[in-house]
């Protein structure tokens, strides 16, 4: 026997006997099938992870990175490899409590985001590339699937300036977070109309134009506020009949390496990076488990990527709302001026001459923030408005940090923007607005020893040093 007959002997040996008509994976007959060895696409698949060579998780992971960077430059090196974890999660997603929303947003168009999701599309699990989909249709696509769905133009849909009415979609996306997730709706007819509850557990790529999207959907998301390339940024040319031949191998390479994972992924319980809680942890927990699974560099950098995009989020002013930009700018007044209660005439003031800030032009047409509106949006805080005695004997409405204001900063503005421990206030400090700290107080504080530290601000005279104080240990 020829050598030539012996591979061929060997091939029908693993496959099974072409000419015996059956499916070499389940055993059916072919029926017609235009393949001589499977009945269906599914069992060729099947056929083909069982019988595929896996690679470390970590190489497999480092070629995502670099086929993803070859078709867009991204705003941080922290975004691609986060893109290699969030496309490998989804090939796991059903092993997980939660999928992470990812959200590609912009300031302009032709920022990279469709490129982005073009791309995704070839190597997430079971891609639902879509624009305008209605719903209902989404509703019986994820309760049909698994599938991704990538959502493209996604900010046309959430503008309240069409004035459609988006809830059924805003709360799939927000339900669909978490896997135990479903949505009741009536269906059939008046005679026979029952309840179904629909799952609607599935991951989710956005991209649109930033400013739209809903902040329930934002803090379930990763976000990366993609960029316009300069004239010097160069990148290759995207021939999707091409990218698509190229990716096919890297995506059963991807699906083939979590496939043999995901019972470790999922009772995974990875250290999160110092801060990152609640929320921010849950979003993460599915990344940092394939990253430790992975092995090599992808826990250290995952950890990286975590911290990275956590902090942008926590620092993103338009990304936590108008109230939030209110409590930080807040902040910072009071801490600046180093005082503990100002009046709202003066605040309103002050709030309406902070360059790039919203409050000089609440409506587009030049409405300023008024005492009503600025008390209607630190309401929810239970921050309340209280009389403020000034130095002259006159009682004006004002607002003090002792009246929720403290509370506020410490849930919900993060620690790493204290910066009024650096200032000595004065105690009441209303008279004198102006007025600077002390700078050889805040030498002296500088000087004290890390170990002392919490202990001097604790024991300061002064009632805002000793609040910041508590702020900064109890958003710790």
């Amino acid at each position: 026997m020829t050598s030539v007959d012996t591979t061929v002997s060997a091939i029908d040996t693993m496959i099974g006997d072409v000419n015996t008509g059956t499916c070499c994976q389940c055993g059916r007959p072919l029926d017609g099938s235009p393949s001589d060895d499977f009945c269906t696409e599914n069992c060729q698949a099947v056929w083909r992870a069982e019988h595929a060579t896996v690679l470390p998780g970590h190489e497999v992971l480092d070629k995502v990175t670099a086929f993803v960077s070859r078709f867009n430059i991204f705003p941080s090196e922290h975004c691609a490899p986060m893109l290699a974890l969030w496309y490998a999660h989804t090939h796991a997603a059903d092993h997980f409590y939660v999928t992470p929303r990812l959200i590609l947003s912009s300031v302009e168009p032709g920022s990279g985001k469709t490129r982005a999701l073009e791309v995704a599309q070839f190597l997430v699990r079971a891609p639902e590339m879509t624009i305008s989909a209605t719903t209902a249709a989404l509703f019986r696509m994820v309760n049909d699937g698994p599938i991704t769905i990538l959502f493209d133009e996604v900010d046309t849909i959430f503008n309240p300036k069409n004035g459609g009415n988006n809830e059924d979609l805003r709360g799939l996306l927000n339900a669909g977070y978490k896997r135990t997730a479903t949505i009741a709706r009536c269906v059939g007819d008046a005679r026979a109309m029952k309840v179904q509850r629909f799952p609607v557990y599935a991951p989710a790529a956005l991209a649109g134009i930033a400013g739209n999207m809903p902040d329930t959907i934002t803090t379930r998301a990763i976000t990366v506020h993609m960029q316009r390339r300069r004239e010097d940024e160069e990148v290759e040319e995207f021939w999707e009949e091409e990218v698509e031949a190229e990716a096919a191998p890297l995506r059963e390479q991807l699906a083939a390496w979590v496939g043999t994972v995901t019972d470790k992924i999922s009772r995974g319980r990875p250290e999160m990076p110092h801060g990152v809680r609640d929320r921010s942890a849950e979003i993460w927990r599915p990344l940092i488990a394939i990253a430790d699974a992975a092995g090599g560099d992808w826990p250290q950098t995952a950890r990286d990527a975590c911290a990275h995009f956590v902090q942008v989020a926590n620092t993103d002013r338009s990304g936590g709302g108008l109230r939030i930009r209110l409590l930080s700018d807040l902040r910072d007044l009071f801490t600046t001026r180093g005082v503990t209660e100002l009046p709202t005439v003066d605040i309103l003031t002050a709030l309406c001459e902070l360059d790039e800030a919203p409050w000089g032009d609440m409506d587009g047409h030049g409405k300023p923030l008024d005492s009503r509106r600025l008390a209607k949006e630190l309401k929810p805080y239970g921050i309340t408005s209280k009389n403020v005695r000034m130095p002259n004997g006159s009682v004006p409405k004002g607002y003090a940090i002792d009246n929720g204001l403290t509370d506020a900063w410490s849930r919900y503005l993060p620690a790493s923007a204290t910066s009024a421990t650096s200032a000595t206030p004065q105690a009441r400090g209303v008279a004198d607005n102006d007025r600077v700290a002390d700078t050889s107080a805040t030498a002296a504080t500088r000087q004290t020893p890390v170990a002392d530290r919490s202990a001097t601000a604790r024991t300061s005279a002064t009632p805002l040093t000793r609040h910041v104080a508590l702020v900064a240990d109890v958003a710790h």
